[in-house]
């Protein structure tokens, strides 16, 4: 017989929506997720009926997925285009949310801050995505930790950091598959020990098999963008990182893909660009002043034999990283202008460079002000990538995995 919180997951619902739901409140509702009290029957039979309903309406899915540190959603677009049905999300800055909101569909939750949220509160799901931001790693030796009796080992190496959020999430759900990212650096962080803690971690704590692969989006957009994805299988398999293919470099994107024609021929868009001519609103060139700081910057820097300094790119061109920081005074990626100072990107702009629109196609929606957006956008993860990678995941996601009781006992006993 099915525990409540076996049927509240396979109902797709959290703690706090199953208290909405049946009438009570969160509070009675944790007392039966715990096994303290037990639900009258006409909870355990609406449960059944909530439940069923949502298996019949996610049979057209072959997979569900969380997306977990979301952002604006790029994991989940990517994981979309291969048919996953998002069933749980977690973002905490609430003018993320804003644009989250504004451009999914939400028959689910859109839960905060994710440390607050307990495990067995979360949908149970095939795929688990984060984008999980870095923190330091705890590296005190076990034997003074035994000798404080203290834990050591998962509890203890990364307790305290986001990662240790995604993994007491996968510990507890043991999804068939995981995919995280994060910058490049990650590798290098700390001298290695905070790879070393997540790789650990994933592969001897909770036993998944793991691999991972530095992609440059530069394949797909125009712009260098390097991240570190790591992918995860609970089941042995062939699935191999390394053979995902990347387009052609010779094909790849310039900057032209992505830039307003300013032309006359591009939909109005009165928040950027004039609403008869098309030409980039006078607002996003830079001021005499700031456009003279960023020269004298660059030419001190240059002087004393540093890189430092601004980006300036024409359309045949390939950018460099967008930041979240390239609000403040968009230095990284200058526009070239004919006898005018150079401009920012425009935010319609940066959502095309992230791979969240292409010109002609239907506009990702920005609710929020322009200092939110290039945060937002700088923070993003690139969506063709993760389609990419996504793709490549997809056939061994929806491979039937037919399980002898063995193999379930021991997956159980990992948990």
């Amino acid at each position: 017989m099915q525990t409540f919180s076996q049927l509240r997951q396979k109902a797709g619902l959290t703690v706090q929506e199953t208290a909405q739901r049946v009438g009570f409140n969160e509070r009675t509702v944790y007392r039966w997720e715990r096994g303290e009290t037990a639900p009258r029957k006409p909870v355990i039979e609406l449960m059944q009926f909530l439940a069923s309903e949502r298996v019949s309406s996610s049979q057209s899915a072959p997979f569900i997925f969380i997306d977990l540190f979301a952002g604006i959603g790029g994991m989940r677009r990517g994981f979309e285009s291969v048919g996953g049905k998002c069933v749980f999300t977690s973002e905490w800055d609430r003018f993320s949310q804003e644009t989250y909101r504004a451009n999914y569909p939400m028959g689910h939750e859109l839960a905060g801050d994710i440390t607050k949220i307990p495990e067995e509160a979360i949908p149970a799901h095939d795929v688990l995505l984060a984008g999980f931001p870095c923190q330091p790693f705890s590296l005190a030796g076990v034997s003074k930790k035994n000798s404080l009796g203290r834990p050591h080992g998962f509890q203890c190496d990364v307790q305290g950091t986001l990662f240790f959020d995604v993994a007491r999430i996968i510990r507890h759900h043991r999804p068939k598959a995981f995919l995280l990212e994060n910058v490049k650096n990650l590798r290098s962080h700390d001298k290695g020990r905070t790879f070393d803690i997540i790789m650990t971690t994933l592969k001897e704590d909770l036993g998944y098999n793991v691999q991972t692969r530095v992609i440059d989006a530069s394949a797909f957009v125009p712009q260098h963008r390097e991240r570190i994805f790591i992918v995860g299988f609970r089941e042995d398999n062939d699935f191999d990182l390394s053979t995902l293919a990347l387009p052609d470099a010779l094909g790849a994107p310039t900057l032209a893909s992505i830039l307003h024609p300013e032309d006359g021929s591009e939909e109005p868009d009165e928040r950027f660009i004039g609403g008869t001519t098309g030409k980039v609103l006078d607002r996003y060139t830079l001021s005499d002043h700031l456009w003279g700081y960023l020269q004298a910057y660059a030419e001190k820097h240059r002087l004393a034999g540093n890189g430092f300094g601004f980006g300036l790119f024409g359309p045949k061109d390939v950018a460099r990283t967008l930041s979240a920081r390239y609000h403040k005074d968009g230095s990284e990626i200058l526009i070239n202008q004919k006898q005018k100072n150079p401009r920012r990107l425009t935010p319609r702009e940066c959502a095309r460079l992230m791979g969240f629109e292409k010109p002609g196609q239907q506009e990702f929606r920005i609710p929020v002000s322009d200092t939110q957006a290039y945060r937002q956008f700088g923070n993003a993860v690139v969506v063709p990538v993760v389609e990419a990678v996504a793709k490549h995941m997809a056939p061994f996601i929806n491979e039937e995995m037919q399980e002898s009781p063995a193999v379930r006992r021991k997956a159980k006993a990992v948990a």
